[in-house]
């Protein structure tokens, strides 16, 4: 097997510079878009990743972005923010009365909206979360359920995966595992902060050649490190790994199992699964597990506003003495009427059930695309949580990442969007609202822009 040393997120950066992209910008790039990408990259700090930009939009609505010269896209990526669509109408006109009765709260005082959506969170998480704080993004929310669990356990080490992750914060980086994160450059990150190595399937760090034994063996491994540490305060990961990888069957219900043994809170991650991205409203729920704490963010906001939430077990309920998240915008009623709006459209327009649907018909026609083209390695997901690989050799599972960057920019040619994730996994996250026929055409997309690479490449 052809070892590759770079990181996942070098790997992406690799992609936002390469040849291809400028081949594609030099075709698709012009006018008013290339005036507008010079002034950006001249006013913002630069990063790996995100910089430079794509493209430029003008308009997004439903599941679509729209670029400058009227070039429209099916977003299948959309940082996991459009769970109900951009611009929802129903959002958009709760956001404006919102404002109009209520703009803003200062910290020591309440309203009604931010307590029902408290309420609402309670209602709708797993087993007996209901205490509730809010921030303005996942990342600060993570750090918040990290300082529950240290005032909580009395102890302040954490366990969590390799490639995760969990937000930009210092606490958030450190337990994050993704290595621009953690350049040696920013210098030392939250003391304490333990990693494995994450279940798998296709690849398994493990070694392992089933998803079941990969999930075995990063139970040992999980089970080894908190016995051998003896005083971890939370083990925290992502239901389903953002590549992405579907744990095992009874995987998450083992590692409630080792925390209790080990007497190690687990905290959950669901920023980019929960609210119905993988066909129930948490990922946690197809294993029917519960955390002592659930984190939430990105599409809690509708893909309007940001605000995250940290959904708790009554009996940590231990921060009186101290300041947890005391934010500006805690209780903000133009962020909670966003969320909480955004809930009610997720339950009344039926997206959990939608999303579960969609998502097995597009397995289904991904798993007969895979027949048909050698450049696929595996094809994986739940809900609207979807991985292809691709790999020059499906013997040795090298890599394809000449060939997954191409198919992306083929793609994106024929009108759709998404990230590949590795280098060489087409990564797909549309939103909730996505019709069927409008997953078949997707799909289309990206089977002949995989047929055409693979001819182009002579990958067969």
């Amino acid at each position: 097997m052809t070892m590759d040393m770079k990181t996942p997120a070098e790997s992406e950066s690799d992609t936002n510079l390469s040849p291809q992209r400028k081949a594609w910008a030099d075709r698709n790039i012009s006018g008013g878009a290339r005036v507008l990408l010079t002034e950006d990259e001249a006013c913002f700090l630069r990063q790996s990743v995100s910089t430079p930009c794509l493209n430029a939009i003008t308009k997004a609505e439903g599941i679509w972005i729209e670029d400058t010269a009227g070039r429209r896209y099916m977003d299948f990526h959309g940082n996991n923010v459009h769970h109900i669509g951009y611009g929802h109408p129903r959002l958009k006109r709760a956001i404006a009365e919102q404002m109009d009765a209520l703009p803003f709260t200062p910290r020591r005082y309440t309203s009604d909206v931010p307590v029902a959506l408290a309420r609402k969170l309670a209602e709708i998480t797993p087993g007996d979360l209901s205490k509730v704080l809010f921030t303005t993004g996942g990342s600060d929310a993570n750090e918040v359920a990290i300082k529950i669990a240290r005032v909580a356990t009395g102890r302040y080490k954490t366990l969590s995966f390799w490639d995760a992750f969990h937000g930009a914060g210092y606490g958030a980086s450190a337990i994050g595992g993704e290595a621009l994160f953690r350049a040696s450059a920013l210098g030392p990150l939250m003391p304490g902060a333990e990693h494995v190595a994450p279940f798998g399937s296709y690849r398994c760090p493990y070694g392992t050649s089933s998803a079941e034994e990969s999930g075995d063996a990063c139970l040992r491994m999980i089970d080894y490190v908190l016995g051998r540490e003896g005083d971890v305060a939370a083990f925290i990961a992502e239901p389903i790994r953002a590549v992405p990888y579907v744990p095992p069957p009874g995987f998450w219900r083992k590692v409630r199992a080792l925390c209790d043994k080990h007497g190690t809170l687990l905290i959950l991650d669901e920023i980019p699964t929960g609210l119905g991205k993988t066909g129930k409203m948490f990922a946690c729920e197809h294993d029917g597990v519960t955390p002592d704490i659930l984190v939430l963010g990105k599409a809690l906001g509708g893909g309007i506003l940001p605000i995250a939430a940290v959904v708790a077990r009554p009996d940590l309920d231990v921060g009186g003495n101290y300041a947890f998240g005391h934010y500006t915008h805690e209780k903000n009623p133009v962020t909670a009427r966003a969320a909480l709006t955004t809930i009610e459209i997720i339950e009344d327009e039926n997206l959990v059930e939608n999303a579960a649907t969609v998502g097995a018909y597009a397995l289904d026609r991904l798993d007969d695309m895979m027949q048909k083209h050698r450049l696929v390695g595996d094809v994986r997901g739940q809900g609207l949580v979807i991985g292809i690989e691709l790999v020059t050799d499906r013997d040795s599972k090298t890599p394809a990442k000449d060939a997954a960057e191409a198919v992306m920019y083929r793609a994106m040619d024929a009108g759709l969007s998404f990230k590949t994730t590795f280098g060489n996994v087409l990564t797909l996250t549309p939103p909730l609202t996505l019709t069927q026929g409008e997953m078949a055409k997707a799909i289309d997309i990206i089977d002949a822009a995989i047929g055409e690479v693979a001819r182009e490449q002579g990958h067969g």
